[in-house]
């Protein structure tokens, strides 16, 4: 994103298409994420120590392969519709990241338990939260109004399947991760 100026190539998002996915994901997604029930077995793990960092205990690692999955995904779905002469390559990667933040907030739910066993009833806010960014960021996409205030262009139906297909890659692979850890018997 910083280097593509000075290669001769459009910016991929718009500083107020960041600004957006800032306010859906960071806040909306954040205060329904603020809300979630503790793991089942909070208690039963031993306390952090004061002296730990933010990062510790495989969080940095996790923050860092996360962020290069959707870095990569968005920006090889990005390139694969700019160098194909596709007019809403933006539109795409706009959406893209919006819709795996998405996936992101409900694979991190919890660090340990399966996403599928947590359930949707224990957290109705972030179900909330989660249609709610999931309208606006469609309203952004397709009402005419906003298309002219964002500079998106509507997306296709196969567009639209294609970026919510590789944004629930997010998911998987982080609902993957855990799955390994629950195998090594770590994180209990």
């Amino acid at each position: 994103m910083l280097l593509a100026p000075f290669l001769g190539k459009p910016l991929p998002l718009l500083p107020l298409q960041l600004l957006w996915l800032n306010l859906l994901t960071d806040g909306l997604l954040g205060l329904g994420m603020g809300v979630e029930p503790p793991e089942k077995n909070i208690m039963q793990r031993p306390p952090y120590s004061p002296q730990e960092g933010v990062f510790s205990r495989g969080a940095g690692v996790h923050v860092a392969w996360v962020g290069a999955l959707i870095g990569v995904l968005g920006l090889a779905l990005g390139s694969f519709y700019f160098f194909n002469g596709y007019g809403n390559w933006q539109t795409v990667v706009f959406t893209f990241l919006a819709f795996a933040q998405v996936f992101q907030a409900l694979a991190s739910r919890s660090g340990t338990d399966s996403s599928f066993s947590r359930g949707s009833k224990k957290n109705p806010l972030l179900m909330g939260m989660i249609a709610l960014v999931i309208v606006l960021q469609l309203a952004v996409v397709y009402l005419p109004a906003l298309n002219t205030f964002f500079k998106t262009q509507p997306l296709e139906q196969v567009e639209m399947a294609v970026v919510v297909v590789l944004s629930s890659l997010v998911f998987f692979a982080i609902e993957l991760e855990k799955w390994i850890k629950r195998k090594q018997g770590l994180g209990k």
